[in-house]
């Protein structure tokens, strides 16, 4: 009965990760896929290919993407961009969407940086990841501070901290490696160091 549990809880951790990757993978897969594809299913029916939808959206963004460096087609990107920028509300939502993509894929990228954040009045440490350097824009008073993101154990949320850059300590280490250290409560390093003593 032992071993059939152990063998029950071996299959848990070895093959649920793989088949939650594999099902979120699809769903993007179908999500990205039917943003353009549904209009291409209308007309091709049956004949549609599965990955044309998102063929033709990396096409389209693409092609996009080039003419927003033209003058003429980039003068109406700039005109959209202004005037999105002072309708009410949608001002708002625009910022948000154009500053996180931004932040992921511009040339000063969030996340790049990763920060130990020191807790005032003990000695320990929360990992985090430095999202701007420039927070004096919002008040002047945090010249003297950067915008810290502390993710949380075991879930996608997190903080974002206003922190003193003395109490900020940018260590060498790949923000993917200190995402999935706090994301799993510390157990990758656990892993790493049971695979170097195989």
């Amino acid at each position: 009965m032992k071993a059939l549990a152990k063998n029950f809880l071996n299959g848990i951790i070895t093959v649920v990760p793989i088949i939650l990757v594999i099902y979120v993978v699809i769903k993007v897969f179908e999500f990205l896929d039917s943003i353009l594809g549904n209009t291409f299913r209308g007309f091709l029916q049956e004949d549609y290919v599965p990955g044309l939808g998102l063929l033709a959206s990396i096409i389209l963004i693409t092609v996009l993407g080039w003419l927003s460096r033209q003058y003429i087609s980039g003068k109406i990107v700039e005109l959209i961009d202004k005037l999105l920028d002072r309708i009410p509300i949608v001002k708002s939502l625009y910022s948000v969407i154009k500053d996180t993509i931004q932040s992921f894929l511009g040339e000063k990228k969030s996340f790049s940086k990763v920060a130990l954040v020191h807790l005032p009045g003990t000695n320990m440490k929360a990992i985090g990841f430095v999202m701007s350097e420039d927070v004096d824009t919002l008040d002047r008073t945090l010249s003297d501070h950067i915008a810290v993101y502390v993710p949380q154990t075991f879930q996608v949320a997190g903080v974002t901290f206003l922190v003193p850059k003395a109490d900020i300590e940018i260590i060498d280490v790949k923000p993917e490696e200190a995402m999935k250290f706090v994301l799993s409560g510390g157990m990758t390093v656990r892993k790493e160091v049971q695979k170097e003593s195989t």
